[in-house]
């Protein structure tokens, strides 16, 4: 059985947008990085150990993601320019429900 995809739009702190399909289960961060979305570096490839994969989350999509977890919240303190719409892409999992989300980019992963 396939794996089903689901549209996520990356838009670059320039304003570029990069609209991608991105498999169900795979990880927001996974799917910018395979797709190779500038402004997402991932060091630590998905760990929740760098912050350098933090995206900020347009209006209206919050409420369907799942709460920071306490490790989420301690590495966003390591980011730059964190919002409270600030989250890490590599804790979010796509499904169904993000189909169409919106993640605006930070100017620089590294503060």
């Amino acid at each position: 059985m396939a794996v089903e995809k689901f549209k996520v739009t990356y838009i670059e702190d320039g304003g570029r947008a990069h609209t991608v399909e991105v498999a169900e289960g795979w990880s927001l961060m996974e799917g910018a990085v395979k797709h190779l979305i500038p402004g997402i570096d991932a060091d630590c490839g998905g760990a929740c150990a760098c912050a350098t994969c933090q995206v900020y989350v347009a209006p209206g999509w919050e409420e369907k993601l799942p709460r920071k977890s306490d490790m989420e919240e301690t590495m966003l303190d390591f980011a730059p320019d964190v919002r409270p719409n600030s989250r890490l892409s590599c804790q979010l999992r796509m499904r169904k429900e993000l189909d169409g989300i919106v993640l605006n980019l930070p100017r620089s992963q590294h503060a």
